[in-house]
């Protein structure tokens, strides 16, 4: 079973990857210049400087999207550790416990579970599947 986190983690370490990948890609391309590698090696630092300047502009529009849906995110109380998180869509993780949420009450676990707990000020509770 493959470790997931919920939706809006998943998005900011795509950005993070993103951004890291762009900025070791415009370092590793200025290994033209700093070693004198000639037409080459301008060559070599120009393209890596454009591609990492592309990585890091999707990174930006990726950290912008995922903010944006963030502010639009439905605030819940994990019935497991009790913390609020965002869910984003009708099923989600918890941003702590990992445990899956939904929104659905198709999704609500089937093994008699009890439903969580009525919902604090503004926040609504989810249920959890296994």
């Amino acid at each position: 079973m493959r470790f997931r986190s919920s939706k809006a983690n998943e998005f900011r370490l795509w950005g993070l990857l993103l951004t890291m990948g762009g900025m070791l890609l415009m370092i590793l391309g200025l290994a033209g210049i700093v070693f004198e590698w000639g037409a080459a090696g301008r060559l070599l630092a120009a393209i890596g400087m454009v591609i990492g300047a592309i990585l890091m502009l999707a990174s930006m529009g990726i950290y912008f999207a995922a903010g944006m849906m963030s502010t639009s995110a439905v605030v819940v109380v994990c019935p497991e550790c009790g913390k609020a998180t965002k869910i984003i869509g009708k099923t989600d993780r918890c941003m702590f416990c990992k445990t899956i949420l939904s929104l659905d009450p198709a999704h609500a676990p089937s093994e008699g579970a009890l439903p969580a707990e009525p919902a604090k000020a503004g926040q609504e509770s989810a249920s959890t599947t296994p």
